[in-house]
C-alpha cells in the first residue's frame, strides 16, 4: 500500500482545482458552473461512464477495475459553497460577494478528483468505483435527493463511504468512530400568542415577551431533567422576533430554533414536549403556542465493518498513531447520513490544521491536507476492492 508521498505529484494540480473553486462558489443546487467543471475533469481523466443532473447538479461517474468482478463502492465529496461573505484575505478568495466555500467543500471535491484521476489511470481494483459529487448538503438535503433519485440502485452501491475536514485536527491524521459520529439536526418555529398594548400599561396585556422567556428557560429542562444526562441532546432558541417599537408590547412573539440528538427517539420526545411545554407556560400566562417542527439530517451512523475498513485504509496511508478510531461524536449533521441510510458506510474525519473553523468567514481549506486525503480515498479502495 502507497504512503502519502505516492500522490505528492497530484498535489499541485489538485491546489489548482480547489482554488478555482473557491474563487468561484455556487450555493445549494445551483451548481452549474462547478459541476461543468467537475465533468470536464473527469472526462479528461478517461473516464467514460459519467451521468449528470443528479439531484439537478449532482454527479456520479463510474470507474471499472480491472482486477475482474466484484463490488461496487461510492465515495462522495459535496461541491456547493454558503451564503457568507469571505474574510480570509486570501490571493484565490471568492470573487462573488456574499457566497463563500467556508466549508471546505472546494478540497472535498479536489480531493475526489484527484482520486479519481489516480484511480482511472491505475485500476488496481476489483469491482467498480462510484464517484459522488453532491449539491445541495447546507441546509438544502442534496444529499437525501441523490438518494431519493435511485442513485445507490442505479449504480449497484453496496458501500459508501464519506469524508469532511477538521479544522483542529493536525494535517495528516484522520478520527472516526464507530455508531453515531454526527447529530441529527431538526428545526423549529413557535408562535408565542399574547394580547398587546402600550407598554406604559402592561397589566392590560397578556405579554407574549415575558412568556417567550419563560419558555426559553423551560426548555432547557427538556436536557437537563427530562433526558438522560448521558443521551445527547441539545435545544437551542437560535430566533427571537417582537416588537419594532420601543413602546409597544406585541400580540405575537415568533422563536425558531434547532434540535440536535445523537438518539434518533429523542427527536420525537423533543417534538412532543416543547410543544406541551411551551402551550403549557403560554396558557399559564392566559396566552397560547403553536409549534412548527421539521425533521432535516438524520443521526450520521457509521456502520462496524466499513468503518474497521476506513480505519485500516487510514493505517495503512499515515500508520496508526496518525488514526483516531475513538474520536468523541459531535453535535454537527450532515446529509451523507441519508447515503448511510441506504447503504452501509462510514464517514471520516482528516486534518485541516490551525485553521479557523468551519462556517467562518475566515475559514480556508488546508491545501496541505489535499494528498491526504486523495491517498485516504485510494487507499480505501484499494482495502475495500482489494485486487
Amino acid at each position: 500500500m502507497h504512503s502519502v508521498e505516492a500522490f505528492r505529484d497530484l498535489q499541485s494540480e489538485a491546489i489548482g482545482w480547489r482554488r478555482y473553486l473557491h474563487q468561484n462558489p455556487e450555493l445549494d443546487y445551483r451548481l452549474h458552473n462547478t459541476a461543468r467543471f467537475v465533468t470536464e475533469k473527469l472526462a479528461s481523466f478517461g473516464i467514460n461512464h459519467i451521468e449528470t443532473g443528479i439531484a439537478e447538479t449532482g454527479i456520479v461517474a463510474l470507474i471499472q477495475g480491472e482486477g475482474g468482478e466484484g463490488a461496487t463502492i461510492g465515495l462522495r465529496a459535496d461541491m456547493d459553497a454558503l451564503p457568507i461573505l469571505e474574510a480570509s484575505n486570501k490571493p484565490w478568495s471568492s470573487t462573488l460577494p456574499g457566497k463563500m466555500h467556508a466549508c471546505g467543500h472546494d478540497g472535498h471535491t479536489a480531493m475526489l478528483l484527484g482520486a479519481a484521476k489516480y484511480l482511472a489511470k491505475m485500476r488496481n481494483f476489483n469491482g467498480s468505483v462510484a464517484l459522488i459529487f453532491q449539491p445541495a448538503e447546507e441546509g438544502a438535503l442534496g444529499g437525501q435527493r441523490m438518494v431519493q433519485e435511485g442513485i445507490m440502485e442505479r449504480f449497484s452501491i453496496s458501500q459508501v463511504f464519506g469524508m469532511h475536514n477538521a479544522p483542529g485536527m493536525d494535517v495528516g491524521t484522520f478520527s472516526i468512530c464507530d455508531g453515531p459520529i454526527l447529530a441529527s439536526l431538526d428545526e423549529f418555529d413557535l408562535i408565542v400568542k399574547g394580547r398587546g398594548g402600550h407598554a406604559a400599561k402592561p397589566n392590560e396585556t397578556i405579554d407574549p415577551v415575558v412568556i417567550a422567556a419563560q419558555i426559553i428557560s423551560g426548555l432547557q429542562t427538556l436536557v437537563s431533567r427530562y433526558t438522560n444526562p448521558l443521551d445527547a441532546l441539545v435545544i437551542s432558541i437560535t430566533k427571537l422576533n417582537a416588537a419594532q417599537a420601543y413602546n409597544i408590547i406585541p400580540d405575537l412573539v415568533e422563536m425558531g430554533g434547532t434540535v440536535r440528538t445523537l438518539v434518533p427517539s429523542l427527536r420525537d420526545f423533543a417534538e412532543r414536549h416543547i410543544l406541551a411545554l411551551a402551550q403549557g407556560i403560554a396558557r399559564g400566562f392566559g396566552g397560547d403556542a403553536d409549534l412548527n417542527y421539521r425533521r432535516h439530517d438524520p443521526v450520521t451512523f457509521n456502520h462496524t465493518d466499513e468503518t474497521n475498513l476506513a480505519i485500516a485504509a487510514a493505517r495503512k496511508l499515515v500508520g496508526p498513531a496518525s488514526v483516531n478510531d475513538k474520536m468523541r461524536p459531535r453535535m454537527g449533521s450532515e446529509d451523507f447520513a441519508y447515503m448511510l441510510e441506504a447503504r452501509p458506510g462510514a464517514f471520516i474525519y482528516v486534518g485541516n490544521g490551525s485553521s479557523a473553523g468551519l462556517h467562518n468567514p475566515a475559514y480556508d481549506f488546508n491545501d496541505e491536507a489535499l494528498p491526504y486525503g486523495i491517498g485516504y480515498w485510494v487507499s480505501l479502495v484499494q482495502t475495500v476492492l482489494a485486487a
